[in-house]
């Protein structure tokens, strides 16, 4: 196989999102609103198809194929979870809320969305600005470190070159068209990254001689690969399910994702971006638990010696193996797009967080949005760097961990209190930010103190305790606080 056929077709993708993004900057305004949530005058199916590309980013790419390639089958119960749970959200109409009332309250951020409604003060905003800095900037960073290891095993280059070239091309799109481009290029990358994933399983099966073939040769690695039941139920299998599905409905706490949301046409549009959205991340989501079996039953022929390999390199090997320079590239070029439209999605979210919530005297100051954008991605970079330092040294987190606590973080930091305020009920600051750091902590707790995260997903117990707080307000008669 020709490096030069993948250098070239790689490039060739990388070029066409850097173009889309570059385009898209002459149908933008230089507006805050224009630069944050696209003047609300986005397409229903491109923002369902941005969602898809932001929602399936290197978790699935690299994390989700990785665990699939270690635990077998049974990581399925992981995608099943996420998709029912996420379908939910919008079966809901969460999203159709959100859009229409963070038109109506004129909020371009999902922390001011949070705390409109809930007093004067600005608690809400603030820490809701200070949860979404940290955790999004933690998540782009590990989308950056997941680029690095494709990066690695196709070039042999030094992990921390896809690192910075993947800053480098967000900064250049996201400066240029804000929100804008980032949505336009996560729509080309959401039809090549399924692309990608489609016909590298397709070409795995038929190396294997089809799909029973590759059955029978997961079966006789270890019969638990074929087994959908997983290993680790140690509170049982219905709480087991029970956390990814509470994954799925963290969706509403993801501001890079729900923003997307808000950047719609109009209310009425919402209803065609969900069909679009649910049917595409179904799709790609077996898509990728394919993928991570057909890597377990290919590589230990291909590759000896497994003693050493980190299965969150499965689909980039996978893909330099069984197909020619050029689909290489496009499969590359496919999990790079996985990694940008996450992290430029995220990094615009913190930047929004910095200039709208937790210092809005910067709010209506185009340029120092756009400044912010650039910050928050060196910042970004310099974590992902930092992270890839201590991998290099021995202490791997891994991808699909990284990932993980990100969006537990948010969903139970965030997600509660926004289902909340879509359904039109108002809260005090100081129920708001309990709500905020009680779920936010329950996830550490579970965590880092309980050490359950393997047997339930901290998402449920995190979402949970936001709604008991609440729930108990309710009990208590508190409601009257606050006049409606």
């Amino acid at each position: 196989m020709g490096m030069s056929s993948i250098t070239i077709s790689f490039l060739g993708f990388l070029t066409l999102f850097l173009g889309v993004g570059i385009y898209s900057a002459v149908r933008k305004t230089e507006t805050t609103e224009d630069y944050l949530v696209a003047s609300r005058d986005v397409h229903p199916w491109v923002a369902a198809l941005s969602a898809v590309a932001t929602n399936n980013s290197g978790f699935m790419f690299i994390g989700l194929i990785g665990e699939t390639f270690t635990a077998g089958l049974s990581s399925m119960w992981i995608m099943i979870g996420w998709v029912v749970g996420d379908y939910m959200a919008w079966f809901l109409k969460i999203p159709d809320k959100v859009r229409a009332e963070s038109e109506k309250r004129g909020t371009l951020t999902v922390p001011s969305f949070l705390s409109s409604g809930s007093g004067k003060g600005r608690a809400i905003t603030i820490v809701g600005g200070i949860i979404t800095l940290a955790f999004l900037g933690i998540y782009s960073a590990a989308q950056l470190s997941a680029g690095s290891k494709a990066l690695n095993v196709l070039f042999g280059w030094n992990y921390n070159v896809g690192a910075i070239l993947g800053a480098g091309v967000v900064v250049a799109y996201c400066s240029a068209g804000g929100i804008r481009a980032s949505i336009w290029t996560d729509a080309a990358q959401s039809i090549v990254m399924l692309f990608a994933m489609s016909v590298l399983l397709l070409t795995a099966v038929n190396h294997l001689g089809g799909f029973e073939a590759m059955w029978s040769k997961l079966s006789a690695i270890d019969p638990q690969l074929t087994s959908i039941t997983p290993t680790e139920t140690a509170l049982g299998f219905d709480l087991f399910v029970l956390g990814w599905l509470f994954a799925g409905l963290g969706v509403v706490g993801q501001p890079h994702i729900m923003v997307r949301t808000m950047a719609i046409d109009s209310v009425e549009s919402v209803a065609t971006a969900r069909r679009v959205y649910v049917v595409w991340n179904l799709v790609f989501a077996a898509a990728a638990v394919g993928v991570g079996l057909a890597s377990r039953a290919v590589l230990p022929d291909l590759i000896g010696d497994m003693s050493a390999f980190d299965p969150e390199l499965s689909m980039p090997l996978l893909a330099k193996e069984l197909l020619p320079g050029v689909l290489v590239g496009l499969c590359l070029a496919g999990l790079f797009a996985a990694t940008m439209s996450t992290a430029d999605s995220q990094i615009l979210s913190c930047s929004a967080a910095i200039t709208q919530d937790i210092f809005p005297k910067w709010g209506d100051r185009y340029s120092a949005v756009k400044l912010a954008t650039v910050a928050v991605t060196a910042l970004s970079l310099g974590i992902a760097l930092y992270a890839i330092a201590l991998e290099q040294s021995g202490e791997k987190s891994g991808v699909f961990a990284l990932v993980a606590l990100a969006w537990a973080s948010l969903a139970s930091g965030l997600g509660p209190l926004l289902i909340i305020r879509a359904f039109g009920h108002k809260v005090p600051e100081w129920l708001g930010v309990t709500m905020m750091v009680t779920g936010l902590g329950t996830v550490l707790f579970w965590r880092y103190g309980l050490q359950l995260t393997g047997a339930v997903y901290d998402v449920y117990p995190g979402m949970l305790m936001g709604f008991i707080i609440y729930g108990l307000w309710i009990l208590l008669g508190k409601e009257s606080e606050l006049k409606t």
